[in-house]
């Protein structure tokens, strides 16, 4: 094994698992913390957390177990996948996560860069844009769970890490790898620039000797290369069965490709109030979904306002609880009932979808969207899932997925 990563959650992990196989890798994607040896001939390990949002004492112990075991599968690169938005809180997890994992691989600098220009994510002076606006007004600041209200990543990153912060600018970025690694101080977290792939490329050449780097999936797109990988496609032609969209993503994108859906699916909505009082019953759904003629939604994707209104009501940590803990028993009902392809939208809720179908590994398949591969979740029969970042994919990425998961006859 060359290269090890441990993603926050699950949406990231598939994301970055895409880029690893494209660049030329056999990767494997294991849900939570794996045990024992992998009898199976890998370039690459996405161990897949659900750290970004845990209390940070949690994230920083998994994390650094995951690490430990990626260490014992020969891994001599890891990589702390994080989300593009490099949403956080206050007090972590990225920062103290990325001290940990430091600490433990004895790395005395890191490279930082959550830049996916294909998704419209980039890093210019030292802050984060998404498309052409500060992530601080991107819709971020309105996350439910980790709001994002400044777009200064060195900053952000002072108030969470224990050691220096630095930045290399874009202007450095754009001489080439022997810049960048000409720029890198010998100790501390440093904020790298990238705004084009070409840049991403760049940090991946001048990162060939650094044991730790943190970022989006896009900090994976020059690795591979080192080792003397070349691109692919990775190829896999579906499932047959019925297909189901989950959404629990509240963002901007998400809402837009709810609408759309909408328009032409049948759809039903899962409330906040009806996840916490259990007014609504999976069986009641499972059955629902079943009686559809054509792929259904099941969603609770409300506006920022509507989930400040539920979060003053019932709590912040009940009301994202409930929800997921509906959706994670909802997926295994559904599986019982026969559906084998499900979209499903929201790092959060691919979580909970994950772990209610009891995954362990998952295969990465070709990419549906930007950052969105097909994952196969091995069986008799296969299931086919699309873990979907909140603000990944285009206005009709739900019915364009569920199509494209479908096995041609």
């Amino acid at each position: 094994m060359k290269i090890g990563v441990i993603a926050d959650d699950f949406t990231g992990a598939s994301d970055i698992g895409l880029t690893l196989a494209e660049g030329g890798m056999r990767v494997g994607q294991f849900v939570g913390i794996p045990t024992g040896h992998v009898d199976q001939d890998l370039d690459a390990a996405v161990v897949a957390l659900k750290s970004r949002t845990a209390p940070v004492d949690e994230a920083v112990r998994d994390s650094l177990a995951a690490c430990d075991w990626l260490l014992s599968q020969g891994a001599q690169q890891i990589v702390f996948k994080v989300c593009s938005t490099f949403d956080s809180t206050a007090k972590g997890n990225i920062g103290p996560v990325l001290d940990a994992l430091a600490e433990r691989l004895n790395a005395p600098t890191t490279i930082v860069c959550p830049a996916f220009p294909e998704n419209g994510r980039s890093v210019y002076q030292g802050h984060l844009f998404v498309q052409d606006k500060l992530l601080s007004e991107s819709g971020m600041q309105n996350h439910p769970l980790t709001p994002m209200t400044d777009p200064d990543l060195r900053r952000l990153l002072a108030t969470q890490s224990t050691g220096p912060i630095h930045h290399v600018a874009a202007l450095v970025v754009m001489q080439g790898a022997a810049a960048i690694r000409s720029a890198l101080p010998p100790k501390g977290h440093t904020i790298v620039d990238a705004i084009r792939d070409a840049d991403l490329l760049e940090i991946g050449k001048a990162a060939r000797d650094t044991l730790l780097l943190c970022g989006g999936s896009g900090i994976a797109l020059g690795l591979p290369a080192n080792f003397g990988f070349e691109p692919q496609h990775p190829q896999w032609d579906g499932v047959s069965g019925p297909g189901i969209v989950l959404s629990g993503s509240c963002s901007r994108a998400t809402r837009e490709q709810v609408a759309r859906f909408r328009d032409v699916a049948p759809h039903r909505e899962v409330t906040a109030r009806d996840a916490v009082s259990g007014s609504i019953s999976v069986e009641e759904l499972v059955n629902w979904a079943l009686e559809q003629k054509q792929p259904p939604l099941i969603y609770s994707s409300a506006d920022p306002q509507v989930v400040r209104q539920a979060q003053d009501s019932f709590g912040k940590e009940k009301a994202s609880a409930a929800i997921e803990n509906l959706f994670s028993v909802l997926s295994r009902g559904l599986r019982a009932a026969g559906f084998r392809r499900m979209v499903i939208a929201g790092g959060e809720t691919s979580g909970a979808v994950v772990q209610g179908l009891r995954a362990q590994q998952l295969q990465i398949g070709p990419r549906l969207a930007a950052g969105v591969p097909m994952v196969l979740l091995p069986g008799t029969p296969s299931i086919a899932l699309a873990l979907k970042s909140g603000n990944f994919g285009g206005p009709d990425f739900f019915a364009d997925a569920l199509n494209r998961m479908e096995r041609q006859q």
